[in-house]
């Protein structure tokens, strides 16, 4: 009897277990669905973090472009409190731009890429457009440090939620489903906005965003088995007539007719529809990003007894999420690269700067990873991160050689010195090497100017170079700059108004210590002519010859800069030392010896607060034998970025005002940027300047010179335009300068 009390009691267990499980398995399955919108997709975390504030499984995750970004880093294990940390942290307008950080380039590109205002692809002497704004290159590099801890899982079916997005075969305009592969790639695939971003090519097909096709894949999702589907939609409605005022709205407009039409008959299909408001705001409204997430929380706090009836269905407890953001850092045992034909392995391992079996930080991996798409050798680069043994990491490179090798550089300039002028470069690639690059600047405006460059880069080995410049202005030089005292006594002149033209060629040897540490050393050869009409020569001529000699000198240079904008730093430390001998002359004025010029510049910038910074500058230099040729002297006076020979700005006096051979000046420059590119500039500057400066402790006394300057600058596409009033209280002196597009 006992016995047979003990099999009922089994059989009874049993059947309530079986009963439970049977109760489990009816468990309704929850898919959720996120639509494309671009900023207006952060409200998607609102709505995450609703749900998850009420603890509701998600069983399956589907999205397009924004909406997939998001869903896949939920996927993976994200919550949406931690997403929305995440993406408070990100600078949008370098993510989406694809702003390459100075640091990721080497000293030479800094100088090509830092003066023109347009790039075109130019081959086959035909102008072409670029296919995207953005190669999409910080956005791969973002995702793939966010999504490292499941770098190992290649079906997306796998991932903490199961997961797929949507992108379009711009070949075939053919929806493609990504459930496999390489997760960051899948999403930036899905995610590539036409124009903004380029296709991303994966299994030989081309893909652009998902939107174009299928911006809310809720059919898809429904037949992965899901039994509610809960969706939020972030897409536009259609614009009246007032909003239609230029080609993108329209373009905007004619795409949003097929999705809105299915959206339509989507909704209806979403058990639980969340339609957030977004309506004051557009694809690229990032800076609002606090806002629309916080309208995405009121849009799913609208429909909170219908959630947490859900909830009440589920016995599931919902997956546990990523302890940490992402990780600091990785040891990589091996590097594997892929596509190379023109290069070599040794020239992708230079630019990453790894090497096999070290430690090393994700945002090394990230600056390897610009360092190779700043050569602008490539259309693409992409890398995968695969997890050995003992934590070590498999890296697995594959880049895309760019058939385009020569390109059209556009530029326009205005200073009170050289005037108006307006840019044209043809930059070539590869021209006689696989690793070289010559570049041709023709200047045309009020002065005629020429840049030819030549650069076989070596990356940190020694890399040859050839420089080539002429350079032409007329403006009032101080008379000392050009004559003795007494002569300019005699004359009773203290300016002249002063023609220089300088013919300057440079053969050199360049060295990369690392991407900001440069030292060059060369040989330079310098044909320099001065004239002025102010004083008629003696056998009546038109105008008095002080110079027209050519010149030979040994250089050499060591640059340091960390800076991390040319035009606006707010950290970093610059140093450039130069030094000059120069030991040969034609000898215009029979009264040649060989002498040398030393010069140093250093900088410090630093931020104060978010939106001040400072930058503090001493820059000096002296003359040996500083009788021998004082056209090559200090002169110092006026605003300007890239003065030739040993011209120097100074605020407070006019251009070209005070001259010596020696001189020893600092500066101090505030910054506000009050609102995004606009800047409210004041500046301090103070100098000694005086023939053989050094040659006492008279330097070291309180400066002789001094200026102030006040200024606003605007950073548009064509670089800094400026304006500036600056003061001397010597002089009692004031003068306007005014600056439009980068220097060159």
């Amino acid at each position: 009897m006992k016995q047979i009390s003990i099999v009922i009691l089994l059989i009874f267990a049993l059947s309530s277990s079986l009963k439970a499980q049977e109760t489990l398995d009816q468990e309704p399955k929850v898919g959720l669905v996120l639509s494309g919108g671009g900023a207006k997709g952060f409200a998607h975390i609102g709505v995450l973090k609703v749900i998850d504030s009420l603890g509701i499984r998600v069983d399956y995750v589907a999205g397009t472009s924004m909406g997939a970004i998001i869903g896949s880093l939920y996927a993976s294990g994200y919550s949406g409190k931690q997403l929305d940390s995440i993406f408070k942290g990100v600078d949008f307008d370098n993510l989406i731009a694809d702003n390459i950080p100075r640091s990721a380039q080497s000293t030479y590109e800094r100088e090509i890429s830092e003066r023109y205002a347009v790039t075109l692809p130019f081959d086959h002497l035909k102008v072409k457009l670029p296919s995207a704004l953005s190669r999409g290159q910080n956005t791969f590099n973002l995702l793939t440090k966010l999504m490292l801890h499941v770098s190992y899982q290649d079906d997306f079916s796998k991932l903490p939620i199961p997961f797929f997005c949507i992108a379009t075969n711009v070949e075939t305009g053919q929806q493609v489903v990504l459930d496999k592969g390489n997760l960051p790639q899948s999403v930036r695939a899905s995610g590539a906005f036409p124009s903004l971003f380029q296709p991303v090519e994966i299994d030989g097909q081309l893909l652009i965003d998902g939107g174009v096709v299928n911006n809310y894949p809720i059919s898809e999702l429904k037949a992965k088995g899901m039994d509610i589907i809960i969706g939020v939609d972030v897409q536009d409605g259609l614009a009246n007539r007032t909003d239609l005022s230029s080609a993108p709205q329209i373009l905007f407009q004619i795409n949003n007719f097929r999705t809105i039409n299915d959206m339509k008959i989507k909704s209806t299909q979403t058990d639980i529809y969340l339609k957030p408001d977004i309506s004051k705001f557009n694809v690229v409204s990032f800076d609002d990003g606090n806002q629309i997430i916080k309208n995405g929380e009121i849009a799913a706090r609208a429909q909170i007894d219908v959630l947490k009836n859900l909830k009440e269905k589920q016995t599931k407890k919902p997956i546990e999420r990523v302890n940490t953001v992402y990780s600091d850092s990785l040891k990589i045992n091996y590097i594997e690269t892929n596509g190379i034909n023109k290069y070599t392995r040794s020239y992708i391992l230079g630019k990453l700067k790894m090497r096999p079996y070290t430690k090393i930080a994700y945002s090394e991996l990230a600056e390897g990873a610009n360092n190779v798409v700043a050569t602008n050798n490539f259309d693409s680069f992409f890398y995968e991160l695969k997890k050995d043994e003992d934590d070590f990491y498999r890296l697995i490179t594959t880049v895309s050689e760019t058939k385009k090798t020569t390109f059209l550089k556009l530029g326009l300039h205005y200073d009170d010195l050289y005037k108006s002028a307006i840019l044209a470069n043809i930059t070539k690639n590869q021209f006689l090497l696989k690793n070289d690059v010559v570049s041709l600047d023709l200047i045309i405006g009020d002065h005629v100017r020429y840049n030819f460059d030549y650069f076989i880069d070596k990356g940190m080995y020694w890399s040859i170079g050839l420089k080539s410049r002429y350079n032409e202005f007329d403006q009032g030089v101080v008379a000392n700059a050009f004559l003795s005292q007494s002569e300019v006594l005699d004359i009773g002149i203290n300016k002249l108004d002063t023609e220089l033209t300088d013919f300057t060629n440079q053969f050199y040897l360049q060295t990369l210590f690392r991407n900001d540490l440069a030292l060059s050393l060369g040989v330079e050869h310098k044909k320099l002519k001065v004239t002025t009409e102010t004083i008629l020569s003696t056998d009546n001529q038109d105008e008095t010859v002080f110079e027209n000699s050519n010149y030979v000198s040994l250089f050499g240079q060591l640059k340091f800069d960390t800076y991390d904008s040319k035009y606006y730093p707010t950290e970093g430390l610059f140093f450039l030392g130069e030094a000059n001998y120069y030991m040969y002359s034609s000898d215009f004025s029979t009264d040649f010896s060989p002498f040398s010029i030393f010069k140093a510049e250093l900088g410090y910038a630093f931020k104060a607060t978010d939106n001040l910074s400072f930058n503090l500058v001493t820059d000096g230099g002296f003359k040996i034998n500083p009788k021998a040729n004082q056209f090559l002297d200090f002169v110092l006076g006026g605003y300007g970025n890239n003065f030739i020979n040993n011209f120097k700005p100074f605020y407070g006096y006019d251009f070209l005002s005070i001259a010596a051979d020696s001189y020893i000046k600092a500066s101090i420059n505030l910054d506000y940027q009050f609102v995004p590119k606009n800047h409210l500039m004041v500046t301090a500057n103070y100098a000694n300047v005086s023939d053989r400066l050094f040659d006492t402790t008279d330097w070291l006394s309180l400066p002789e010179y001094s200026g102030y300057a006040l200024g606003y600058s605007f950073d548009s596409f064509l670089g800094p335009i400026e304006a500036r009033y600056s003061y001397s209280p010597e002089t009692r002196d004031s003068y306007w300068f005014f600056n439009l597009g980068y220097w060159f």
